[in-house]
């Protein structure tokens, strides 16, 4: 088995990248390659650098992968923020979104902080 298949972290953010499709499905057809591109990309870079990560040799490779992970999670709420402001996204969406993208932030930094102290390489 591959190590990201056990990862917690790496499960629930590959269901948030099935909502964002869905969510972003319904966009106007002139976001295309606007948010809609934005958002996905983003989405999907979150388990793909977890996966990346966890494949890596060492502790601070996937440290370094989380981090990017981490990064494209602030993009994602910077952008279900401004899709929310054009009327793309409606507030109990954008809230709740918000709130899984919350807890996939907390399990990559906790994450992180577990890969600083534990002794064994994953």
């Amino acid at each position: 088995m591959k190590p990201h298949y056990k990862l917690d972290v790496w499960k629930k953010s590959i269901g948030f990248v099935m909502e964002v499709y869905q969510i972003t499905a319904i966009f106007p057809e002139e976001e295309k390659f606007g948010l809609v591109s934005q958002l996905r990309r983003a989405a999907v870079s979150i388990p793909s650098n977890i996966a990346e990560g966890a494949a890596r040799e060492t502790k601070k490779q996937f440290r370094n992968y989380l981090s990017i992970a981490q990064g494209s999670s602030a993009e994602i709420d910077t952008q279900l923020i401004i899709s929310h402001k054009l009327g793309y996204i409606e507030e109990d969406d954008l809230n709740e979104m918000t709130k899984k993208l919350n807890d996939i932030s907390k399990m990559i930094i906790g994450l992180r902080k577990s890969l600083k102290t534990e002794k064994n390489n994953l």
